[in-house]
């Protein structure tokens, strides 16, 4: 079992920044890749940005040139570093872990922008 504590989420203006941490803890052995999914009311929950376990990173089009992700290995911490904050960046942002198929959830971070 992987558990998944998110910590970073808030209330910002547009334009602003946060910064989203997820510490991994438990059988973090053979974590393939970890990121971030995002849900907003009434919509899907979609895919924000992932990181592997080589390093290479993949994101959603609308937050590319304005989120980066990047790991600590050695805390086995991920970091979501979030610039020009838009209100469509609303929501509530989920770490996520996969290890061997299984896909593992942290409990989420309330992320709220206003205009």
């Amino acid at each position: 079992q992987v558990q998944l504590v998110e910590s970073g989420g808030g209330l910002v203006q547009a334009g602003g920044s946060l910064r989203l941490s997820c510490a991994a803890s438990g059988s973090i052995f053979s974590i393939n890749r970890m990121g971030w999914y995002r849900q907003a009311p009434g919509r899907q929950r979609e895919l924000v940005a992932l990181i592997t376990s080589d390093g290479s990173t993949n994101y959603a089009d609308s937050v590319k040139g304005r989120f980066t992700i990047s790991r600590d290995s050695a805390k086995s911490t991920v970091y979501l570093q979030m610039n020009m904050l838009e209100p469509d960046d609303t929501a509530v942002y989920y770490c996520y872990a996969n290890r061997y198929g299984h896909n593992y959830w942290g409990q989420g971070t309330q992320v709220t922008v206003s205009s």
